[in-house]
């Protein structure tokens, strides 16, 4: 047998680097673990072309010492690097670069997507040689770590056992190992694996057609053959927190957890965006099977925007995964996923999972002791949709209670619920309502219906405790844990309640559908029961830490949440577990520190009778204005800034009637922000006249500087730039007086100011400002991240300038700065801002003539204005694709498009401050 491969490229510049590399790789070679190449093995007088691309093809791991020398190779640049990385691609095969010397290594863009060595890309070079000889020991180790998982004999066509610890299955639904009539999706699944080209496989079909258990008997074929070369397998079910389309989900604790398990030291720092974009690379570092079951939850329903993702750190992490990845991403789901449809036919494809065939339907009640002619069962299944669901639920109640009679079907009430909302197998979920009445079986199902998710076995505990709740746990007091116990074992064996899973978990589990019909049942028909289980969850889950630190520590809290609103005890949930606990006593700590914005809103939704506008009426009037204004603040950071006017303008309305002025002042000036961003700019300078008034009303001094910033700044975008600069003179005479030790506009205000600065050509101001204000953002605490990245913004912009007017080639300064801000946005999560440092750079970036990653950021900058309904920003990047196409200069008709349509949604918007840069570029294509 031969040993695997490492083939090592690099320049001959850096002879001395990679023999310092082979001394240490050498020690493990000599061992046996893997054969070593460079081109020193080739003989004098050999095709040495011919032999380095036969090493190239045979390689199993290609080890990059990266360098200036490295980077400006022709043979490396032309036949090396393209070779691995169209085998890393369609193979899979593992690419190891490694930093050795100081080098521009961030502006190559198929390097920096890649996890450098040393860690973040510090060049080897850089420490002394105690340092060098420890990171390059780590990198050996690490490289003997990735070459053990290869098979030494590639003709092998066995697969090598995966650890158990790289295995996480724990959170997948268990289901019935029956499949019927699924071969040919089967072998789709297999197909998928087995094609390097294909990285995201979503399975689409509603409810109960059987979705979990094609993909949970197909990992189980793979785990049958060790995951067939998979390196680490993780599973998720989102059905865990309920799988109704219109429920406010989160896919923080996924996020968090899956962060956690592939090694991420911080798993909750960062926006959901850079979490999500982390996470997605932790996954391509090896071949991962990635199952996700259920992403309804977290898909809008469907109607206009239907299956878009809603959270935004799980969309970053498909489109990644879409984008590039070695291994698979599995996805179930009731809706198409829209955020990846301009992938499918390439990296992703649609399954779609149809209802099961005649003769499947058949083949299935046959094996569920279902009795009649082959033509009876097939009627029986088109009877009922040839719905899997429905129609194992069927077998098993006819098995059960009519000795299997197919004819006894007609004992099951028909139901007029349409047939993809699960109405075939609710008939038959009706009809064991009633066989199961008085008995414990149907207050089981009752208490899963409660939990609409998995129900832990403490949980349960709390539910049973005395004094019984009646009509619920009452009848509980006749039975013993034996009784308990086999009514528990009846369920399984009908198939309603899930098998015990293979993980020794303590929960009790079974289909979504399911829970969702006992649950409507129970708070319809009980109401009093239905209060007080949740009452009971509610004291359960909030007997946990005091000031939880991470997002898996808040899980329990938000939980709470929900239950005591279920409960109608909203003020107490809002007061103690909402404000007190999860935002730390409004420091907004989950939300600044931990970034689960998306796990807020779900919170928040449970205060509301109609999202986002009607909070239920057991709040205080403060209260209800505190989650209106709340609601819009984490609809505006999503990105979702059409939802967020509705609970904006309630709550502005509702601190008037209560001639709350401060919150008036707030609510005013926050809704004239977003007017502007949606393009609105009428009623944007309306609402922010109206903040000036109302903070003037209050009397505080930051409130009025405040506003009258947002004022300045609506003037600025309608164009009336005199009387922008007017107030915000005015606005900075406030501050001198306010806080003389920081006389002039800082944060927020001082970046609209800056802005208006630069649209007049004045860089010099903005460097001396900036420059200042980004001294004072840099001593404050975290919360003033935005800040510094505004700063940033501001500084890239105005050195962009000046190397342009100046015409010294040097954008150094300019890039560093906007790189900075970027990362600082992103990592903030401030959607409204984002477009505007990618439309910079991109700027900059077309300047230098690299117009590849200026079509990338602009692209990202209208994808994230369209999403958010951002008109300004749609608007500019329409101006700024026109200006991309006549640098290019090659795509004249595409720039007059990308023109005309800018110039008319100016026009409509009343964006006037943008009638100058219409202009100038009309004038170019005259």
């Amino acid at each position: 047998m031969t040993s695997p491969t490492v083939f090592i490229s690099y320049s001959h510049k850096d002879e001395a680097c990679k023999d310092r590399l082979v001394s240490h790789l050498g020690v493990l070679q000599h061992e046996g673990l893997f054969d070593l190449w460079d081109d020193r093995r080739i003989g004098a007088g050999e095709d040495w072309e011919k032999e380095i691309e036969e090493a190239m093809a045979n390689a199993n791991v290609a080890i990059l010492l990266v360098s200036a020398d490295f980077l400006t190779s022709k043979f490396i640049r032309g036949t090396e690097v393209p070779t691995f990385l169209k085998r890393r691609d369609e193979e899979g095969m593992r690419i190891f670069p490694i930093i050795v010397k100081p080098c521009a290594w961030k502006q190559v863009e198929w390097l920096s997507r890649m996890n450098l060595r040393p860690k973040d890309g510090k060049p080897l070079s850089g420490g002394n040689e105690h340092q060098i000889d420890t990171d390059v020991v780590a990198i050996a180790e690490e490289v003997a770590a990735i070459i053990k998982r290869v098979p030494k004999d590639s003709s092998d066509k066995g697969h090598a056992h995966l650890d158990p610890e790289k295995i996480s299955l724990a959170k997948l639904p268990s289901t019935s190992s029956l499949l019927f009539g699924r071969q040919k999706e089967l072998e789709a699944l297999d197909a998928a694996w087995d094609d390097h080209k294909t990285n995201i496989v979503t399975l689409v079909a509603w409810g109960g057609v059987g979705k979990t258990a094609l993909v949970n008997a197909w990992r189980n074929q793979m785990g049958d053959d060790s995951f067939r070369g998979a390196e680490r397998v993780f599973g998720w079910s989102f059905y865990s927190q309920g799988a109704s389309e219109d429920k406010q989900v989160s896919a923080d604790m996924f996020i968090a957890s899956a962060l956690k398990w592939f090694g991420d030291p911080e798993p909750d720092e960062g926006s959901p965006w850079e979490k999500g974009e982390r996470l997605a690379d932790f996954i391509k570092k090896q071949k991962t099977l990635l199952i996700l079951d259920g992403v309804e939850p977290l898909q809008n329903p469907p109607g206009e925007g239907g299956g878009r993702i809603k959270d935004p750190g799980f969309k970053s992490l498909l489109r990644e995964m879409a984008n590039h990845n070695p291994g698979l991403c599995v996805i179930t789901t009731r809706l198409e996923v829209d955020d990846i449809k301009d992938f499918i036919g390439n990296s992703a494809q649609n399954i779609p999972l149809d209802h099961l065939s005649p003769d499947a339907g058949m083949e299935l009640l046959k094996h569920l002791g279902v009795k009649g002619t082959s033509k009876e069962l097939k009627q029986a299944s088109r009877e009922f949709g040839y719905h899997a669901l429905a129609l194992t639920l069927l077998g098993s109640y006819l098995t059960v209670v009519y000795d299997g009679d197919v004819r006894k079907r007609d004992r099951i009430a028909r139901l007029t619920d349409e047939e993809e909302h699960g109405g075939h197998a609710k008939r038959v979920m009706e009809s064991y309502e009633e066989w199961f009445k008085g008995k414990p079986e149907l207050n089981i199902l009752y208490i899963m219906g409660v939990f609409g998710r998995p129900a832990e076995g403490g949980a349960i505990k709390a539910l049973m405790t005395k004094p019984a709740i009646n009509g619920l746990t009452s009848d509980f007091k006749k039975f013993s844990s034996k009784n308990w116990l086999f009514a528990l074992n009846r369920l399984r064996k009908v198939g309603i309640l899930s098998n015990k899973d293979a993980f020794g978990s303590d929960k009790l589990d079974c289909h979504p559908l399911m829970r969702e019909h006992f649950g409507e049942k129970l708070k319809e028909n009980n109401p009093e029961a239905w209060k007080e289980a949740h009452s009971r969850l509610y004291e359960y889950y909030k007997k946990t830490k005091e000031f939880p630190d991470t997002i898996e520590e808040m899980a329990p809290l938000y939980a709470a949440v929900a239950h005591g609103c279920e409960a109608e005890r909203h003020q107490e949930a809002l007061n103690e577990v909402y404000w007190y606990r999860i935002q730390k006593r409004g420091e907004y700590f989950s939300t600044k520190k931990l970034g689960a914005i998306v796990s807020n809103l779900f919170a928040l939704s449970c205060f509301f009778d109609s999202p986002w506008s009607r909070p239920v009426e057991g709040l205080t009037d403060a209260a209800k204005v505190f989650i209106l204004a709340d609601a819009s603040f984490h609809l505006r950071a999503l990105g979702r800034l059409a939802e967020s006017v509705q609970p904006m303008l309630v709550a502005l309305d509702a601190a008037i009637v209560q001639e709350d002025w401060m919150n008036s002042a707030r609510a005013a000036s926050n809704f004239s922000e977003l007017h502007l961003t949606l393009g609105n700019l009428a009623l944007g300078l309306d609402y922010a006249k109206q903040g000036v008034e109302y903070a003037n009303r209050c009397g505080d001094a930051f409130e009025r500087i405040s506003h009258k910033t947002t004022l300045a700044d609506a003037l600025h975008q309608a164009g009336r730039l005199s009387e922008a600069e007017a107030a915000f003179v005015e606005a900075e005479e406030m501050q001198k007086e306010w806080n003389s030790e920081r006389p002039i506009l800082d944060s927020l205000g001082g970046f609209r100011y800056c802005d208006l600065l630069l649209s007049q050509r004045e860089y010099r101001k903005v460097l001396a400002r900036a420059g200042q204000t980004l001294g004072w953002n840099k001593t404050l605490e975290w919360d003033s991240l935005l800040s510094i990245a505004l700063d940033h913004l501001s500084l890239g912009r105005a050195h962009l300038l000046q190397t342009r007017q100046k015409e010294t080639g040097d954008f150094t300064l300019g890039a560093e700065h906007l790189n900075q801000a970027v990362d600082g946005l992103r990592q903030q999560g401030a959607q409204e801002f984002i477009p505007g440092g990618l439309l910079a750079r991109a700027e900059l970036y077309w300047v230098q003539g690299e117009f590849e990653k200026a079509q990338r950021d602009l692209d990202e900058a209208m994808r994230i204005a369209e999403h958010g309904s951002m008109g300004l920003q749609k608007a500019d990047c329409h101006l700024e694709y026109a200006r991309l196409c006549l640098a290019m200069g090659e795509k004249e008709e595409d720039a007059r498009r990308n023109l005309d349509t800018a110039k008319e949604m100016i026009g409509e918007m009343g964006y006037h401050r943008r009638d100058t840069d219409v202009r100038e570029i009309e004038e170019k294509l005259l």
